[in-house]
Parts: C-alpha cells; sequence; structure tokens
C-alpha cells in the first residue's frame, strides 16, 4: 500500500517499496499484490513524466540562453 501512496508522493520512493512488496507477498503468500503492482505502475509513470518534463525544461532554458545571447 505505501507503493501506491509513494507514487503521488515520491515515485523512485514508491518504486523500490513496490518490488520490496512484490518480494514479501511472493515469499509469504499474501494478499496485496494488485495494490503492489498499481504502485509500480504509477511510480513509473510519474518518474518517466518528471524525468521528460525536466529535460524539456532544461531544453528550453538552454534555447532561452542561446535567444538572448544573440539578440
Amino acid at each position: 500500500m505505501l507503493s501506491l501512496v509513494f507514487a503521488f508522493v515520491a515515485s523512485p520512493v514508491g518504486i523500490v517499496l513496490g518490488h520490496l512488496a512484490k518480494r514479501q507477498i511472493r515469499q509469504t503468500g499474501e494478499q496485496g499484490s494488485g495494490l503492489a503492482t498499481a504502485g509500480l505502475v504509477l511510480s513509473y509513470v510519474f518518474t518517466g513524466l518528471a524525468v521528460l518534463f525536466f529535460e524539456i525544461f532544461a531544453v528550453l532554458i538552454a534555447n532561452a540562453d542561446r535567444a538572448a545571447t544573440t539578440n
């Protein structure tokens, strides 16, 4: 369940917790595999979106810097 919560708060932490939960569920046969999987999927999606956002932001900053020096 923590993986699902951390997917929205700190997605890299959600990835780690999701993998730990999946391993524990596999070893002990507990329930909660669906929540762990949902947490993993959302964590990976949000991490990917964050990386994409920062890459776009870096490109925009670099282009703005170039445009300011040419004028």
